[in-house]
C-alpha cells in the first residue's frame, strides 16, 4: 500500500461530501425535489431564460444529465421551455409559479444546513476553509505529473459525475 488511509486527504473530503449530500437530500426532498432538481431551479432562479448547456456548466454536470432534470422539472409543472425570442431553435428555460414555491421551500430547508456547516466555524476559519479547499482543487488541476491524469480528464470527470 502506498500510503496510509489516515493520511488520504481525498477520504476526508469524500466523507464531509457524501454527509453534505446526505443532509441535503433529506432537505430538499421535504420541497419534494432532489438536490439535482434543486440546483437547477437555484440557478434558473439566479438566470431567467438560460440555455441548458449554460445550465450544466453551472450545475456541474453534462448537458445530458441537464436534459433529464429538465424534463423531470418539466414534467411536475416546476419549469416551463419556451423558443428564444430571436433564435428560434435556441429554448430558454424559466421557473413556473409552482417551480418557483417548490424553490423557496428548498431553498429554506437547504439554507438551514448551510447555517449549520456555518456556525462550526468562525468567520476566519470559514475564509481558510475555503482558501484550503481552493488549493486542494488547485492541486488536482495544476501541471499533473507524467503519471498523473491530464487536467481535461480531471476536468470532465468532475462534469460528468456532479
Amino acid at each position: 500500500m502506498g500510503m496510509p488511509a489516515e493520511e488520504r486527504l481525498g477520504l476526508d473530503v469524500k466523507r464531509a461530501e457524501q454527509l453534505l449530500m446526505a443532509a441535503k437530500h433529506a432537505a430538499v426532498k421535504q420541497a419534494g425535489v432532489t438536490v439535482p432538481q434543486y440546483a437547477a431551479l437555484l440557478v434558473l432562479a439566479g438566470n431567467p431564460g438560460i440555455s441548458n448547456a449554460a445550465l450544466a456548466r453551472q450545475c456541474l454536470v453534462t448537458p445530458q444529465a441537464s436534459n433529464v432534470v429538465l424534463k423531470n422539472l418539466m414534467d411536475r409543472g416546476l419549469v416551463e421551455r419556451r423558443p428564444h425570442p430571436w433564435h428560434r431553435q435556441m429554448l430558454e428555460t424559466h421557473l413556473t409559479d409552482e417551480g418557483r414555491r417548490a424553490l423557496a421551500l428548498a431553498d429554506a430547508a437547504a439554507v438551514t444546513i448551510e447555517r449549520r456547516i456555518a456556525a462550526a466555524f468562525t468567520p476566519e476559519e470559514r475564509d481558510l476553509l475555503r482558501d484550503l479547499l481552493a488549493r486542494f482543487g488547485r492541486a488536482l488541476t495544476d501541471s499533473p505529473g507524467p503519471d498523473d491524469a491530464t487536467n481535461s480528464d480531471i476536468s470532465q470527470h468532475v462534469t460528468d459525475d456532479h
